[in-house]
């Protein structure tokens, strides 16, 4: 079922697409228009992974990192990939106090993973291993692609709404609605765009939450996690996130401050939502229900103590972190 929502949010947004070209009315307009969208989606298939990686200056680690909390990391990734039947995605951290994570590739044969040094310093090996199985639930339903594709289908929308606007040509008169037509397709083109991308996300982000708890076979750890993860982020500005919001939608939480919300307006469902859905889901496999993390709002304590993960091999002498 998700899959097929996906089909037709993708479907809606070339519908879109070729409707604001159908309003331009110019044939040699949007014939390039949909050139360089051509490109972009071609462009983005085969480097997005990599443009997203050096963003975040994600740097690739591995078993022989001096630090034990991110030799477990990589162990934990290796070993739940195997489990689920996966390539063996590329393993990075991203050096950032936020604690948070995402995936991104074109298939399974050419994923990455990216935990922030934030999340493995703040959370429990269990909850990090639920995570990070959320995350690999994500390669497995490939949902990296679909994310990217239609990231790329809103910033054409928007790219050609702003050509219609700025260089359609003509009479204004000759356009469908005139100058008042015009305006509105600038401003709604893109707003229908984002809204139709949040939701392919936020669909997405409910089945990886279910497909990494049986991954990881720990539900209770995963929505552990959200919440640790949702208190931390609310106290912990995410500058390259900032700078490039079209990114929000990859990250396990939002990563941009802000409350979300469960409705068209968030790139993610709310956090309490997800929790009860897999609460639920481990009343279902058998489990006890686990209390929730206890006094989570002190996460958002300015000048907390945190034991600090390195991302570089060149500091062998730092802390070993909280369950290293």
């Amino acid at each position: 079922m998700n899959h097929l929502k996906t089909f037709a949010l993708l479907a809606v947004m070339t519908a879109l697409f070729m409707g604001i070209g159908y309003l331009i009315g110019k044939g040699p307009g949007m014939v390039i228009a949909l050139a360089v969208a051509a490109g972009m989606n071609l462009f983005s298939y085969w480097n997005a992974d990599k443009i997203v990686l050096k963003m975040y200056r994600a740097q690739v680690v591995d078993e022989t990192h001096p630090n034990a909390v991110v030799r477990a990391y990589v162990a934990d990734v290796k070993q739940m990939a195997t489990d689920a039947g996966l390539p063996l995605p590329t393993i990075t951290i991203i050096p950032n106090d936020q604690p948070n994570a995402f995936a991104t590739g074109r298939n399974p044969q050419n994923a990455a993973v990216a935990a922030t040094s934030g999340l493995l310093d703040m959370l429990t090996r269990e909850e990090v291993r639920g995570v990070m199985a959320h995350e690999l639930a994500h390669v497995k339903n490939r949902d990296t692609l679909t994310m990217t594709v239609t990231a790329t289908v809103a910033g054409a929308i928007a790219m050609l709404a702003n050509f219609a606007f700025f260089f359609g040509g003509g009479d204004d008169r000759e356009r469908p609605g005139g100058m008042i037509g015009t305006i509105a397709l600038m401003l709604l083109a893109p707003m229908a765009a984002g809204l139709v991308q949040m939701a392919i996300s936020r669909s997405r982000e409910y089945e990886a939450d279910r497909v990494g708890a049986e991954i990881a076979n720990d539900p209770h750890a995963l929505a552990s996690a959200l919440q640790k993860i949702e208190a931390y982020a609310r106290g912990a500005v995410n500058a390259p996130a900032e700078r490039n919001p079209a990114t929000a939608h990859m990250f396990i939480i939002n990563p941009l401050n802000g409350k979300g919300a469960d409705s068209l307006f968030s790139t993610h469902p709310a956090t309490g939502n997800r929790v009860r859905a897999l609460m639920d889901l481990g009343t279902k496999m058998g489990m006890s229900r686990r209390p929730a993390p206890a006094s989570v709002a002190s996460a958002q304590r300015v000048g907390a103590p945190r034991t600090s993960v390195p991302t570089t091999p060149s500091t062998p002498s730092a802390s070993r972190g909280p369950w290293g």
